[in-house]
């Protein structure tokens, strides 16, 4: 062990460990949930720190020996190296002043290493004169929100992509593939299979739009702001490199906010996001939800699609295959849809010029993100890719569907049209039979106008005179 000291006194910390005495306080304090800050925001914070060394030492502030030594210790950390030296829980201090001196003292300790120096001993770097400088928890932690959210969210949309592309490519090749669409759960018009498809291709097309437009005011930055967004300990400078800066080390075209005090107070971009997200969960969900419906039987249920089998679906009842797939995609985005409903709460819990829920917020929101990146790759590669139709199914749901007399209604009105569904319900008489029998048209015209091209398309059936 050795001994630190801060402004509450002294502690043993592990003589071997990277973090100090601030972070073993948080991590003794804060004991909830074994479970530690992600990579992509560990990654993200330590960015920071780089670009405040390399930001300070052009402005003068720090010298370059310092600036040097923090750079290389937090390229270290980008490299993979001392993660397992981030110890706090993922619920911790508020606004995450425990998470922001734990990566201040792994560099701070790293550095002087890389100086001469001993972990513990900050002669030539200190964690908050040094690596925090010109900084605050304040507009450190809610920048690391920004960029990490940046970060899985091109992930993310990457898996969005390929279940979008899995499902068009389904659309198409379904595409002749006649059955009828349902409304009340209720037999309605003939539809194709392949235009149920692409309509969920179209569904989530549109969902990720709003997404990528939610992630927009993402790169608005704060960090100049420091504790209550005046900027106060910072050069006058400092907030527009510390963008342009960060923009070169991320790949992200950040920039500063309009209103430092109103940015560092204010987590709705975070809301707003979580939300969009969440609209997402809530297409999938349906989704998810048709999957199952569709593929329900195989003897008693529509079965018009099979899924995938990828496990035995019963420890009894042999040969059962469930849907487990789409199960465990509903699970997910009612998850998501609960870490919405947690983002909103702490967002509104924002008082005066700081929000200190920011730990419990961003948790969230890159769980909510991890979980639906991995559902949508899930769903895609081992659901979506093997679904097959059951045209027979199909094509007996199309022939027997109460719809099609929807087609007569231009024909003979749409009151002796509703006559001809009773008599086919009553007699248990298909459509199409029942309009063969009751001569309303020929087979020639049946096969004509009645076919699942000219159903599935704008037009208006008109029987020749």
């Amino acid at each position: 062990m050795r001994i630190e000291k801060d402004s509450l006194g002294e502690k043993k910390v592990p003589k071997d460990a990277y973090y100090g005495i601030q972070s073993l306080r948080g991590k003794e304090n804060f004991q909830i949930s074994d479970l530690k800050e992600p990579a992509a925001f560990i990654y993200a914070f330590v960015k920071i720190k780089k670009a405040a060394a390399l930001v300070n030492v052009e402005l003068e502030v720090l010298d370059e020996k310092r600036s040097k030594a923090i750079v290389k210790a937090a390229d270290e950390v980008l490299s993979g190296k001392y993660l397992d030296e981030f110890v706090i829980d993922v619920f911790q201090a508020g606004a995450g002043t425990s998470f922001n001196m734990n990566v201040n003292e792994v560099l701070a300790n790293r550095a002087n290493e890389i100086l001469g120096g001993k972990k513990g001993i900050y002669q030539y770097v200190h964690p908050n004169d040094h690596v925090n400088m010109a900084q605050s928890t304040n507009d450190a932690f809610p920048t690391a929100m920004r960029l990490s959210t940046l970060a899985l969210h091109a992930v993310a949309t990457q898996a969005l992509d390929q279940l979008i592309q899995s499902l068009r490519k389904k659309g198409k090749a379904f595409l002749p593939i006649a059955t009828t669409a349902r409304t009340h759960l209720q037999d309605a018009v003939p539809l194709r299979l392949g235009q149920v498809f692409e309509a969920y291709a179209v569904m989530l097309e549109k969902t990720k739009a709003r997404l990528e437009t939610a992630k927009q005011v993402l790169h608005e930055i704060n960090l100049g702001a420091t504790a209550a967004g005046t900027g106060m300990n910072s050069h006058p400078h400092y907030a527009k490199k510390m963008a342009e800066t960060l923009s070169q080390l991320t790949g992200f075209s950040l920039v500063n906010p309009k209103n430092f005090v109103e940015i560092a107070q204010s987590t709705a971009d975070f809301a707003h996001y979580s939300s969009a997200l969440k609209n997402l969960a809530l297409d999938i969900t349906k989704l998810a939800n048709d999957l199952r419906l569709l593929s329900s039987g195989p003897r008693t249920g529509l079965s018009e699609i099979k899924l995938p089998a990828v496990q035995p679906g019963s420890s009894i009842m042999p040969g059962k295959v469930n849907p487990v797939i789409a199960e465990c995609t509903n699970m997910v985005c009612y998850q998501v849809i609960g870490c919405d409903a947690a983002v909103s709460y702490m967002s509104q819990a924002a008082q005066l010029q700081l929000n200190v829920m920011m730990p419990g917020i961003i948790f969230n929101l890159l769980f909510s993100l991890k979980i639906m990146t991995n559902m949508m790759t899930m769903l895609s590669e081992r659901c979506v890719t093997g679904i097959t139709a059951n045209e027979t199914q199909c094509r007996k749901y199309f022939e027997e569907s109460l719809g099609l007399a929807t087609a007569l209604n231009p024909v003979i009105g749409y009151s002796r049209a509703a006559e001809v569904v009773k008599e086919a319900v009553r007699t248990e008489t298909s459509i199409l039979k029942m309009i063969e029998q009751k001569k309303i048209l020929t087979k020639k015209e049946i096969e004509t106008y009645l076919s699942i091209e000219r159903l599935t398309q704008p037009g208006i059936l008109k029987k020749s005179t």
